[in-house]
């Protein structure tokens, strides 16, 4: 029998785990180190219960914004001909369902991956002090919950320990009415005044979400607008129509101090501004879990924000160490977390691998409209790093998009002014996060802007207008003589 390779993963969320069953798939005897449950925050306290706290609000926007353009009526005190009842949330119950659904989640993960043969080990990991032993192997420690150290050898060590939220030293969260986003699913109520600092993608996810559901919303943004890092046009739409539906959003506005008092926050701005709530969501963004591992120790670079330097493959600058997922900062996604921990497990195991390719990366923000964006974007062509053709076609001329009462968003391509390959998309759109994938597909292989014009489209879809802007990309080319 020949020699099996030990594979040790640190972290149990979407870039271990996802790590381990190729690992296992691929023969070796893989170990995972976890310390919260299989999943991890993506889903225990991040990616799965967001987006399913989003869904509820996601059928209260709809009623909310299009039920009387639809011809439906309400009957507010339950005096017409049928018997009705005034539209409501529960949050307690709300919460309680993001719990359960988080946890089958994580349970249905740990099943997937024992059924693959792969032990799994609750405690913290980190690297040995001893470094790479003479074999090449390295030592990963295990803290067990009952105080007990356990030592392992590994001939390649994954690190997928993913970040946790980031808190200011005046805005110190009690779980109670200063929170953090992984803290919020506690709450019994809704929060009748909602004050969420950070306009990122998890504060406008939030702060959507809140006020659908019938909060009060503050969105305070040190930014001039609202998501900062998306294409400027999507977050222009996005802004518009939280500042349509009632929502106060303060631009260029930092919070320096979120003070409780009594069943009441305080949020002081740098500017003097004081701003008062029932309760505020800090979304400042993240920090990455790589203290105390003995990284450095072992030879593992971190960047100024404690982030492990990984290269496209997921080798770290240790021999034998890769690393994965948000931990890495490379691209805060699950997607990519995953996908880097395959990667990682393929290029230990000596299997073909194809280095990750961030440009072909499909991201999602889950806000109503939804912005879904993937490939090359508006920014890279206005600095000159992509010579491209940008066409954006509006939704309100789509006629699907007319029958639903859709009125905000747009599809937008990006192509190669000379070959009309498709270089870059995004789509504002309820269900956006479904129409990129299209696009996606056309950017992953190379597609030109005449392939997505001439597939087939039903009718009527808001897909159509995916091949419609494809079509208007196609004329402009011809009308400057490149067909």
């Amino acid at each position: 029998m020949g020699y099996v390779t030990r594979i040790v993963i640190i972290g149990g969320g979407p870039g271990g785990y996802e790590a381990a069953l190729v690992a296992a798939q691929l023969g070796a005897e893989v170990t995972v180190v976890d310390r919260d449950g299989l999943g991890g925050s993506a889903v225990l306290t991040d990616c799965v219960p967001s987006k399913t706290l989003i869904a509820t609000a996601e059928v209260m926007t709809t009623f909310d914004s299009s039920y009387e353009e639809l011809g439906i009526t309400v009957d507010q005190d339950g005096a017409g001909d049928r018997e009705s009842k005034v539209i409501g949330v529960d949050l307690g119950k709300v919460n309680r369902r993001v719990k359960r659904l988080a946890i089958a989640q994580s349970h249905d993960i740990t099943q997937s991956v024992t059924r693959a043969g792969v032990t799994v080990l609750r405690g913290r990991g980190r690297l040995g002090a001893g470094g790479q032993a003479v074999d090449g192997s390295r030592e990963v420690l295990v803290d067990a919950p009952d105080g007990a150290v356990h030592s392992l050898r590994a001939d390649a060590v994954l690190i997928a320990t993913g970040a946790h939220p980031r808190e200011l030293p005046d805005a110190q969260p009690d779980g109670e009415r200063i929170l953090t986003w992984t803290q919020v699913y506690d709450l019994e109520e809704l929060p009748r005044e909602l004050i969420v600092v950070g306009s990122g993608v998890t504060g406008a996810e939030f702060a959507g979400a809140y006020q659908a559901l019938g909060s009060k919303v503050t969105l305070v943004s040190s930014r001039d607008r609202v998501l900062p890092g998306e294409d400027p046009d999507a977050a222009e739409v996005l802004e518009d129509v939280f500042r349509r539906r009632g929502m106060n959003v303060m631009g260029r506005s930092r919070a320096e101090t979120v003070k409780r008092i009594g069943d009441r926050v305080e949020v002081t701005l740098s500017d003097g501004t004081v701003i008062e709530g029932t309760h505020c969501l800090m979304a400042v963004g993240s920090i990455p879990n790589t203290a105390g591992m003995g990284l450095e120790e072992a030879g593992v670079k971190l960047n100024d924000w404690g982030q492990i330097q990984v290269d496209r493959v997921s080798r770290t600058s240790a021999p034998g160490v890769y690393a994965a997922g948000d931990c890495t900062g490379v691209f805060m996604l699950a997607s990519v977390a995953a996908m880097q921990g395959r990667i990682a497990m393929y290029h230990a195991l000596g299997d073909a691998v194809q280095p990750l390719n961030l440009k072909t990366v499909a991201s999602n923000v889950f806000t109503d409209p939804e912005i879904a964006t993937v490939g090359y974007t508006a920014a890279d062509v206005e600095c000159g790093k992509m010579d491209a053709v940008v066409v954006k076609l509006p939704l309100r001329g789509n006629p699907r998009a007319k029958m639903q009462g859709i009125r905000d968003g747009f599809v937008k391509l990006f192509c190669r002014p000379g070959t009309g390959i498709v270089v870059g998309g995004v789509v504002v759109a309820p269900r956006a996060s479904e129409l990129i994938h299209p696009i996606a597909l056309a950017v992953d292989a190379n597609l030109t802007v005449e392939q997505v014009a001439s597939a087939f489209t039903v009718y009527p879809s808001v897909s159509g207008s995916t091949a419609e802007a494809a079509r208007q990309l196609h004329i402009r080319k011809r009308s400057a003589g490149e067909s």
